[in-house]
């Protein structure tokens, strides 16, 4: 299994660039997104920015393997890392959603 790191963009370069992470600093290829300016975020893949994303799908993503951490450790407690999906029904996603009959 490949997990995404959610990084930010803090040294622009068009082959590689300087991204951080809740862990430090890495290099990462920037081949598949091309050179994006300073702060942007991205989801890395082994080392490779597989896409441009937006900071709040950046922090959740973040938070998501923040509890995913956690629960590997044992610890418990992390239901505030899922913020958006307390007090809502879950739903599934439309293309698994039975179609609509069409016999009348």
């Amino acid at each position: 299994m490949c997990l995404g790191v959610p990084m930010q963009v803090v040294e622009p370069g068009a082959i590689r660039a300087l991204c951080r992470a809740r862990d430090g600093d890495h290099e990462i290829d920037m081949s598949l997104v091309g050179e994006i300016p300073e702060g942007t975020w991205v989801m890395v893949f082994l080392g490779a920015a597989r896409e441009v994303i937006s900071e709040e799908t950046a922090h959740r993503s973040a938070d998501a393997i923040e509890a995913l951490e956690m629960a590997m450790r044992g610890e418990s407690g992390f239901d505030h890392l899922f913020a958006d999906l307390i007090d809502r029904e879950p739903e599934l996603p439309e293309f698994l959603r039975p179609a609509a009959s069409n016999d009348n």
